[in-house]
């Protein structure tokens, strides 16, 4: 007698966005840089719609345009004339090329392709080409960005002699969060080379005449000097070891790594501060240390509002990880924590690191889709949603609030502005899910209530 199985299509509604959009977002922290997608038109077509959603800003993705001569005799031709356009008409300092399914499937080889065209150039219009392996059926945005950080250090990182300057390997934070590591960085006297750096690129002022390439992002002479560090700092625990700049300055360079979660919650940012203070050799400045004990007194304030809630955790995989342990530090159940991308196990173990001190069964989900965490979900009775906006209508049919974290959260202004990291981030984060908690218990009592 045959067993019964339960049957349903690859994906339906993905819990995460493709590989190429996290190397476009990447290459858009370059100072100079043209983001450059080597497939469809759709594909990047499909990227800007996602970034531009999110970041409400213009966004330039240039591609090769396949059609159906370049998927069945091979994409070079459409991609040497395309690089020629953007490098004539943009004169771009850095050129990321990102691969999409297509290309990738039909076995196009990149580095050949790409040193054939770089020799006919000449001398005075060459721009720097960083390509990167990014097919969508092989990783999520997140694992994309990553991977572009790789592309562009082992491109472009020099040797040398070391100097005293760190390098800060950014996670797919807001513009505001990295204006704020910024902002830390400096406190404790760093020189920093923050990479890559899209808090003016993608959330810049507004402009009297437009920008092909607008300005800011971080500087490839400050790339090409990543080799020569003295230390790295990485915001990841998630991404899989062939996929870190840091591991590969290390390996490569001689350069020490250290990798961190995303700082969020008391005992994340006190880790990153005491990496900071480590490398400075200096005490965690008096501003900061404020601001982690008015954090400290918002915690016993909110505590009665969160003490015992359960919550559905979604989005990239170091958010999620970062959202668990700051869930178990206030009080909050991470019930179900869920990703579209990242290695099971990792996640796995990064998720069980971070809320060891809760006495609750966790489900942990990996490589999911909405349609898995809606089924889940239903037997779970969660007080509360946190993620990105693509999980509004499960948080809909569930009739219960949605904090919106990570990428893309396009239904709402000011995501670019959305600040969860540092003592200051946490604080805003924390007093948005007690207030969407409050909003919630005063919508559903009989008698109403105007003080809490």
């Amino acid at each position: 007698m045959k067993s019964e199985k339960t049957t349903h299509t690859s994906t339906r509604n993905a819990c995460r966005l493709c590989t190429p959009f996290g190397a476009c977002l990447a290459f858009r922290g370059v100072e100079g840089a043209m983001p450059f997608i080597h497939g469809s038109q759709g594909c990047a077509t499909y990227i800007r719609r996602y970034i531009i959603g999110h970041f409400r800003e213009p966004m330039d993705i240039a591609c090769s345009n396949f059609t159906e001569h370049s998927a069945v005799f091979g994409g070079k031709e459409n991609l040497q004339r395309g690089l020629q356009n953007v490098a004539r008409q943009y004169q771009p300092e850095l050129i990321g090329v990102a691969t999409t399914c297509l290309s990738e499937t039909i076995g196009d080889d990149m580095n050949l392709y790409l040193h054939s065209i770089h020799q006919e150039w000449s001398e005075d219009c060459r721009p720097v080409i960083v390509p990167v392996s990014t097919p969508s059926y092989q990783g999520s945005h997140s694992q994309g960005f990553f991977r572009a950080l790789r592309a562009l250090v082992t491109t472009l990182a020099e040797t040398g002699p070391q100097q005293d300057h760190i390098n800060l390997f950014m996670n797919m934070i807001s513009s505001e969060d990295i204006r704020h590591l910024r902002d830390i960085t400096e406190a404790f006297g760093l020189t920093a080379t923050l990479l890559p750096d899209y808090s003016d690129t993608l959330d810049g002022q507004i402009w009297e005449q437009y920008e092909r390439l607008p300005s800011g992002g971080t500087p490839v002479q400050a790339i090409r000097a990543c080799g020569t560090a003295c230390h790295s700092v990485e915001l990841s625990v998630t991404s899989a070891d062939n996929d870190s700049a840091g591991q590969w300055l290390q390996e490569n360079r001689g350069i020490g790594v250290t990798r961190l979660p995303l700082p969020v919650g008391i005992k994340a940012c006190d880790r990153f501060m005491e990496t900071l203070a480590n490398l400075s050799g200096r005490d965690v400045p008096e501003r900061l240390a404020q601001q982690r004990g008015r954090l400290i007194d918002a915690y016993v304030d909110g505590h009665k509002y969160l003490y015992g809630k359960r919550a559905i955790l979604y989005g990239e995989e170091d958010l999620v990880v970062a959202m668990a342990g700051f869930m178990a530090e206030i009080g909050i159940i991470p019930i179900l924590c869920a990703t579209g991308g990242g290695e099971r196990d990792r996640f796995t173990q990064a998720i069980t690191g971070v809320t060891s001190s809760l006495n609750e069964d966790i489900q942990i989900m990996a490589n999911v889709d909405f349609a898995q965490i809606e089924e889940a979900a239903e037997t779970l009775s969660p007080d509360l949603l946190i993620g990105n906006s693509n999980g509004a209508k499960l948080a809909r049919k569930l009739n219960v609030p949605l904090v919106r974290v990570g990428m893309p959260v396009h239904d709402r202004m000011g995501a670019a502005r959305i600040q969860i990291l540092g003592y200051l981030g946490t604080q805003q984060l924390y007093d948005r899910i007690c207030n969407a908690l409050i909003e919630v218990k005063q919508e559903s009592s009989p008698v109403g209530y105007t003080h809490m």
